[in-house]
């Protein structure tokens, strides 16, 4: 799970001094967890999960195989990925498997991303998609 220690400003990176332009010190362990909630964010067919899991309270993995178009054992490790990162929660009943999110999860990783950024500026900007964040409060 991803900690949220205290956030300082500083003008310096690891690339040095850039006048105009202050980021917040990370320590080494935040930037690795980051990487890695970023990595499993980055695969396609995770993203669809969390789609769809966005959609609904909760999803079997054989309604997400039929969703996905993919076999139950490509599903399942994408699952098991994701849920190993507490993205998603594991339900189970009986012998079935039901998945859901973990909107806190979410939260946390924007939280420490955004940490110390003013409101008016918390947006990032990749091409024509601009991430833009609040949190509620």
């Amino acid at each position: 799970m991803i900690s949220t220690p205290q956030l300082r400003e500083s003008n310096s990176s690891a690339g040095g001094n850039v006048p105009g332009v202050s980021l917040p010190d990370m320590p080494e362990p935040m930037i690795k967890d980051l990487v890695k909630v970023f990595k499993l964010l980055s695969d396609e067919t995770r993203m669809h999960i969390l789609l769809y899991l966005t959609r609904t309270p909760e999803l079997h993995v054989r309604a997400l195989c039929e969703l996905l178009g993919q076999s139950q054992p490509a599903v399942s490790h994408h699952l098991a990925l994701l849920k190993g990162a507490e993205i998603i929660e594991l339900r189970r009943e009986g012998k079935h498997n039901y998945y859901r999110l973990v909107p806190q999860r979410f939260q946390q990783v924007l939280d420490l991303v955004f940490d110390g950024t003013p409101a008016e500026k918390r947006r990032i900007r990749f091409e024509d998609y601009l991430l833009t964040y609040a949190p509620q409060r």
